[in-house]
């Protein structure tokens, strides 16, 4: 199947894509690996009259650290990011979610800045960098505007970016000494989109008690969803079968997870409760594997 016709642009300059983006208005959409926007045009569930290609664009695609920070560039491919070094070191959940992210021909085309800016909820990038806490810059032709991942992602398919901005980079802050990560995620076959994922951070002070925990899920909301009140039920706890058990209820409870043709609303919640309790439990296993 092949896509509507469209006017194709291949700027050079972040400057010349956004002027063709203020220009050509709602009707234009950025192209960067196009692993999820060309099938979409092919499937008709999206038609845009004008396609501006960033690839040509040089200076988007870079993993760097900055006072402390981990920056990407939005055009950065995803099998970059997997195998970064620097990642693995020091951001590990982030390189270690990358293998689930559909497939490596996929991963070798696919940007990062695309992934997040399609803002499936069902995706994994949005759930980790929303544990990361990460932070995504957006440019536009008034300025640049930074934002945390809970004020970008809005819902379904839709982000807090204007049709005039492009996301140019993602920022991640260091995370605190000691702490271990863990991700995982059911999904139909491998490659596909999550039915549920679940990451999870955790650190534990001297006294084994934990003072320093992230627990997001993919594939159960209309975007990603922090849960909050599970992180409040783990602060100040030793992380023992109970209490991992008790905050993964907690967990599930708050989430208001849809039906489709995938899962039914009560499975994806009883499956987030179960692989809840499966990623904190790994994680705090590493936790008690260092102190060892």
């Amino acid at each position: 199947m092949k896509p509507p016709a469209f006017d194709y642009h291949a700027p050079s300059t972040i400057e010349e894509a956004l002027v063709l983006l203020r220009d050509l208005g709602p009707d234009a959409r950025p192209l960067a690996g196009g692993q999820s926007l060309v099938p979409m045009m092919n499937f008709r569930i999206t038609n845009p009259s004008h396609l501006v290609d960033l690839n040509r664009i040089s200076g988007l695609s870079y993993i760097r650290v900055e006072s402390g920070h981990l920056c990407i560039g939005a055009m950065t491919r995803h099998g970059d990011v997997e195998h970064s070094e620097v990642i693995k070191n020091a951001w590990p959940l982030l390189s270690g979610a990358m293998k689930h992210v559909g497939h490596v021909q996929i991963r070798n085309r696919g940007t990062i800045g695309g992934s997040l800016s399609h803002a499936d909820p069902s995706a994994e990038l949005p759930a980790i960098v929303g544990a990361l806490d990460g932070e995504l810059m957006l440019r536009g032709a008034a300025g640049t505007r930074t934002l945390r991942a809970e004020e970008f992602f809005l819902g379904v398919l839709t982000t807090a970016a204007q049709p005039d901005e492009l996301l140019v980079e993602i920022r991640i802050p260091a995370l605190p000494a000691g702490t271990s990560w863990a991700f995982d995620e059911l999904s139909r076959r491998r490659g596909d989109f999550a039915i549920v994922g679940v990451a999870a951070v955790v650190r534990c002070d001297r006294s084994k008690k934990i003072d320093f925990v992230r627990l997001t899920f993919a594939g159960v909301g209309e975007k990603f969803v922090r849960s909050r009140l599970a992180e409040e039920a783990l602060l100040g706890k030793e992380p023992v079968a109970d209490v991992i058990s008790e905050a993964s209820r907690v967990a599930a409870s708050e989430l208001d997870p849809p039906s489709d043709l995938h899962a039914s609303a009560n499975y994806r919640r009883q499956v987030a409760e179960v692989m809840a309790g499966r990623v904190l439990s790994q994680a705090i296993a590493q936790q008690r594997a260092w102190a060892q």
